[in-house]
């Protein structure tokens, strides 16, 4: 392990485990545990547990809290209540997209925001270079640690663990339970296209929740999981991912997000530029592609061409367990963005068919049971 990478709480836990490491985004992290695939179904049938304790949590509180955060957001965070949370992006004057995160109102003036790993400290000094005296902002990423429980039976065991009678949040809200070893932030957004829950506690009880939660589903087939699966199942879902789906050139409304901003809130940062794109038109959106038939996965960085023309490059792409087939997102020119489009992709020098698809290659088959 490079000695300059950051390790979360739980780094010890995944070597003992005998997980495969990695760097991603200056943090050593588990790749896979038992494999990608397993892993992978185990999401898709039963229930995975994912580390994020390396994401960043910034607190933001004050009487002018809502106004600052609304004029650097794009969603409206007048809309949320107490409990509640929404997918957001942060942007730079041009309209590109510096984050994409979650931001939850724990009460009037406080919120509580989960920002992307690499992006922990250039949020932090965006934010602070814009902060009105009545707010204040506070970096707890080295507070809280963070685990992901994903999948279809993700409920089921957290009904377990707290109580049948436990009123889980229902999505996008965030309950704040008091237990024993200390409070936990109990969210439920998901990045999987299955039901998910978050789960944040303080860094130094992350291992007890960790054991606790895989001792509890280890009769319903939850197994431990990596950044491979995260990856596998989140382009499934087409689920963008900041760095190479998402950066700074680049606007939701070419990455297809544009239910995430909101125009008729008034003012934030980037929206002159998004005004023009949303009256002119983008010229190019994010795409799915789907290889046809047997070739190799495809990676970020392919060449992407059309009728032998380059046209554009993969920004992601994977082998999809649940299609058996390569997937990738791609930034096409919005006349070949639509479905059935015959595109090829050239993988390590030799060409191979692809057709664009429609967003999100998979669905859950069904919602879970309304709760809170």
């Amino acid at each position: 392990m490079e000695t300059h990478l950051k390790r979360t709480p739980l780094a010890t836990i995944h070597e003992n485990l005998g997980a495969r490491m990695m760097e991603f985004g200056g943090w050593w992290m588990p790749v896979q545990y038992a494999g990608i695939l397993e892993e992978h179904k185990a999401v898709r049938t039963a229930a995975g547990l994912f580390d994020i304790s390396h994401m960043g949590e910034l607190v933001v509180s004050g009487l002018g809290a809502e106004a600052y955060l609304n004029g650097l957001f794009t969603n409206d965070v007048r809309l949320l209540s107490p409990g509640k949370g929404q997918y957001s992006l942060m942007l730079n004057g041009n309209g590109g997209v510096i984050d994409d995160l979650i931001l939850y109102k724990r009460e009037d003036g406080s919120f509580f925001l989960i920002v992307n790993a690499s992006k922990i400290e250039e949020d932090f000094a965006w934010m602070q270079s814009r902060l009105p005296a009545d707010v204040t902002l506070e970096n707890q990423s080295g507070h809280w640690a963070g685990l992901a429980l994903q999948g279809p039976r993700a409920a089921e065991l957290l009904h377990q663990m707290l109580g049948a009678e436990c009123l889980l949040p229902s999505r996008n809200r965030l309950l704040e339970l008091q237990i024993a070893n200390g409070p936990v932030l109990l969210a439920r957004t998901g990045y999987t296209g299955e039901d998910g829950f978050e789960w944040f506690c303080p860094a130094q009880v992350a291992t007890f929740w960790w054991e606790r939660i895989l001792e509890a589903g280890r009769d319903l087939g939850v197994l431990p999981c990596g950044l491979g699966a995260r990856d596998t199942l989140r382009m499934e879902a087409c689920y963008p991912l900041n760095g190479l789906d998402l950066s700074p050139t680049l606007t939701p409304l070419e990455a297809g997000l544009a239910q995430f901003v909101k125009f008729e809130k008034g003012d934030f940062t980037g929206r002159t530029a998004l005004e023009t794109q949303r009256t002119e038109g983008v010229q190019r959106k994010l795409s799915a592609l789907v290889m046809q038939g047997k070739t190799p996965p495809p990676r970020p960085h392919y060449p992407v061409l059309h009728q032998g023309q380059l046209v554009t490059e993969t920004t992601s792409g994977t082998l999809s367990p649940t299609l058996g087939l390569g997937i990738a997102l791609a930034y096409l020119p919005t006349d070949l963005s639509v479905p059935g489009t015959e595109l090829t992709v050239e993988i390590r020098g030799r060409p191979f068919p692809a057709l664009v698809a429609p967003r999100p290659l998979y669905r859950r088959p069904e919602k879970p049971a309304p709760t809170l």
